[in-house]
């Protein structure tokens, strides 16, 4: 089948493969020429992600069967709605359906109006007066949230990257000056995880849940980034999420399906749940549109089943059940130095990729050119894949040497230290339960 894959970062990369595995003869693209995928693609065309025009021309000029969207942005700028009018079919939401992720206020008013479990309490302001006085009234530490993309970098809360409910009034004042709205939500304390599911407009299928490191800086310091790597285990739980939990994030998941498909936009594609686990229970933060990166490379590099198969079971609303590996995962993502405020760019590395593949590990090229030379953001990922997170770590750890140049990356991700963190900020907030084993 001849499948098109729009995007070519390290989640491209991984479903990519996952596509060529399953017999798809790949055609690419994107706005650089991802190594890893210009070795597997038949044809590769360069294009920004949100030309949507020229994205369609490629499509009608390769005459692919099936498009695979990859990142938020072409989904926002209608990708999918501009496919099926000619006649290709899409694994991604319409742009209507994207509005989960693309407009934030309109996912918290959906959910408000659908009772969808695990919400959280929001409001959205025009008016600085009005914004800084509810803010007041409240009294309790906030989150504050541009409407739109923001790459996950946006995003900011109380007694995290801001102070306090001051500093809070001020950043969103900017938000409402510079975009004319901003979102306001309580803050919930708890600890975050990833639930990524396959949808066919009518049921979820799961995958297996994520930890992501969100921070730039090791033991969870410095700005929030796109995520400096992730793990996953074998029970395709986390040593935190009880069987409970779990079964009410699925719940949260397949009731927006259900109420996408009530109000008319059935959703298609990926969805992915970020959640927080608060003492009480999974809130959901927010809602992507899309596989998440890192946490892509988790679930696909243990998949059983044919993702060429799924796709088409998402078109053909029949997909049936998705299986993956009972193995440990962990990504662990090279950056420039500098990354995300003033990356190092233009610069080559050098990689010995068989020394890493000896080293039993994968690896995922993302933004990083044909020579090699950075292009300022996450450069490369490794994979290490095994019956434990901590086997999994090594295999990861043990490969990142190969790799020399302006460079640095996350050594905590995976690792026992940053695992045993979370699950005793879960046992410091009252919640009770036996951690699982990992």
């Amino acid at each position: 089948m001849r499948i098109l894959l729009v995007g070519g970062g390290g989640r491209e990369h991984a479903i990519g493969e996952a596509l060529i595995k399953g017999g798809a003869e790949l055609y690419v693209v994107s706005k650089h020429k991802n190594p890893g995928l210009a070795r597997i693609a038949r044809e590769y065309g360069l294009a920004k992600e949100t030309d949507i025009s020229k994205i369609v021309e490629f499509a009608k000029k390769w005459g692919v069967e099936l498009a695979f969207i990859g990142p938020e942005a072409p989904l926002e700028a209608g990708i999918v709605n501009a496919l099926e009018e000619e006649g290709v079919p899409a694994v991604g939401p319409t742009r209507e359906a994207a509005r989960l992720e693309t407009n934030k206020a309109w996912a918290r008013e959906f959910m408000e109006r659908n009772k969808i479990p695990g919400r959280k309490l929001f409001r959205v302001f025009d008016d600085i007066e009005e914004m800084k006085a509810w803010i007041d009234e409240y009294g309790r530490p906030v989150v504050v949230k541009p409407l739109g993309l923001t790459g996950g970098k946006g995003v900011k809360v109380v007694g995290y990257q801001l102070r306090d409910n001051e500093e809070a009034k001020a950043y969103a004042e900017q938000l409402i000056k510079k975009d004319g709205k901003v979102l306001i939500e309580e803050r919930t304390d708890g600890v975050e995880f990833t639930f990524q599911v396959f949808s066919d407009g009518k049921k979820v299928y799961p995958m297996p849940l994520a930890q992501d490191y969100p921070h730039a800086y090791e033991n969870d310091e410095g700005p929030i980034t796109g995520g400096m790597g992730s793990y996953s285990c074998p029970n395709h739980l986390l040593p935190f999420v009880t069987n409970e939990d779990w079964e009410k994030a699925l719940e949260t998941l397949q009731k927006t399906i259900d109420a996408m498909r009530k109000e008319g936009y059935p959703y298609k594609g990926i969805l992915y749940g970020q959640f927080m686990l608060s003492k009480d229970g999974p809130v959901i933060i927010e809602y992507n549109a899309r596989f998440g990166d890192p946490e892509a490379i988790n679930v696909l590099s243990i998949l059983e089943d044919n993702l060429v198969e799924i796709a088409q079971g998402i078109i053909d609303e029949n997909l049936k059940n998705v299986r993956f590996a009972n193995k440990a995962t962990v990504v662990k993502y090279i950056a420039p130095q500098g990354y995300p405020v003033n990356p190092v760019r233009g610069v080559k590395v050098e990689i010995n990729e068989e020394a890493i593949e000896e080293e039993g590990a994968k690896l995922i090229f993302a933004s990083i050119d044909e020579s090699y030379t950075l292009l300022g953001s996450r450069a490369l990922a490794v994979v290490g894949i095994a019956d434990s997170v901590e086997e999994a770590e090594k295999i990861a750890e043990s490969a990142v040497k190969h790799v020399k140049g302006p460079i640095f990356y996350r050594r905590d991700v995976g690792r026992k230290e940053s695992i045993e963190k979370r699950i005793k900020i879960m046992k410091e907030l009252g919640k009770e339960f036996e951690p699982n084993s990992c």
